[in-house]
């Protein structure tokens, strides 16, 4: 299959554009994929001969739309150079909306990935809300990467869905010793990090650790007990998650909650809040748990802080995260791509024969 991915790609940082990296990865062992990104960047060298960009500017509030013109433009005229068999974009919204306005004018079908704030926030916004519908409803398929997300996309108008998780690369951390509790994450009031510090104050002699960066940074070490160290943002979340002996996700909203996994994968339990896709995620008592106020929190931490309880966790989230490797996600995906363009197929043998 000939593929074009719209969307954030590295060197753009963040959860999309390491979806996206991820699954490009994979599928190039078996397609031709291409890629089409926010500009102005530096494609990797590896891979100049098939990443395109769009060169937006930088205007407050304007870029998404900008963008979603400027590549609908790029999309058709790559297709003429490239003669892609489908469209593939993550995050619906003016992204997305690119590949809306492409479909129409190639009919070249299009796959859109809900990625979690797209259809959390983005569609609770007057224009922004327009471009998700707009997007959703002129799929061809639409994924989310949890149930959680396939409720929100069928209530926006989606027509096909299919529920496929993000995967996980395969983490090969150095040894170390378990000593943290651990955030990882922007530290952003959604993510409640107030809440992780609140935590730390009732176990001065257990230490805290917080990892990622964003806007309440300042207030936060302001209000921070002496247990609790900040290391900023890292790259090698592995070697962080080696050090801990739990993960803490207080999310207030989650469209997933890919750190659990991550988590697990090495062995690391989970005690995150019951909303959204960390519902999906945490199996009460067996990778971890969840809580739905303070007092219940309070009551998880110290039960995983029994080592054995801890230990036998780990070895279970260890099995469940194997199902989320790339290599079977991809699988899935390309389930879809096959479905879609099969469908595609019949219907102009049809449309062929009725002629």
């Amino acid at each position: 299959m000939r593929i074009l991915m719209v969307g954030h790609y590295p060197p753009h940082k963040g959860g999309v554009a390491n979806h996206a990296n991820n699954l490009v990865k994979e599928l190039r062992k078996r397609h031709e994929v291409y890629v089409l990104t926010y500009g102005p960047i530096t494609p990797r060298e590896f891979e100049k001969e098939v990443v395109y960009q769009v060169k937006v500017p930088s205007v407050f509030g304007l870029r998404g739309i900008l963008f979603a013109l400027l590549a609908f433009f790029k999309i058709v005229k790559l297709h003429k150079k490239l003669n892609f068999e489908l469209i593939h974009a993550h995050y619906i919204g003016t992204t997305s909306y690119a590949g809306v306005l492409a479909k129409k004018n190639l009919k070249t079908p299009l796959i859109t990935t809900a990625h979690g704030s797209d259809l959390d926030f983005m569609s609770n916004l007057p224009l922004g809300g327009y471009f998700v519908r707009e997007s959703i409803s002129k799929s061809d398929m639409t994924i989310t990467v949890s149930h959680y997300l396939k409720k929100k996309a069928l209530h926006l108008g989606a027509r096909k869905i299919k529920v496929i998780p993000n995967g996980i690369r395969r983490l090969k951390p150095k040894k170390a010793v378990k000593r943290y509790i651990t955030f990882i994450g922007v530290l952003t009031p959604y993510k409640d990090p107030k809440t992780f510090i609140r935590l730390a104050e009732y176990f001065p002699s257990e230490k805290f650790l917080i990892v990622g960066d964003g806007p309440l940074i300042k207030e936060l070490k302001s209000k921070a007990p002496s247990n609790v160290e900040f290391l900023g943002y890292r790259e090698d979340i592995e070697n962080v998650l080696a050090e801990s002996k739990m993960l803490i996700v207080p999310s207030l909203r989650e469209g997933f909650g890919l750190v659990i996994v991550e988590a697990n994968s090495l062995g690391v339990p989970v005690v995150g809040r019951a909303v959204g896709g960390i519902k999906e995620l945490i199996r009460e008592g067996k990778n971890g748990y969840l809580f739905k106020d303070f007092d219940e929190l309070l009551e998880k931490v110290k039960l995983l802080l029994d080592n054995k309880k801890a230990l036998k966790m780990g070895r279970i989230g260890r099995r469940i995260s194997e199902r989320y490797t790339w290599e079977k996600i991809t699988e899935k995906v390309e389930g879809v791509y096959r479905e879609v363009l099969g469908e595609r197929h019949d219907n102009s043998n049809k449309h062929a024969r009725c002629r």
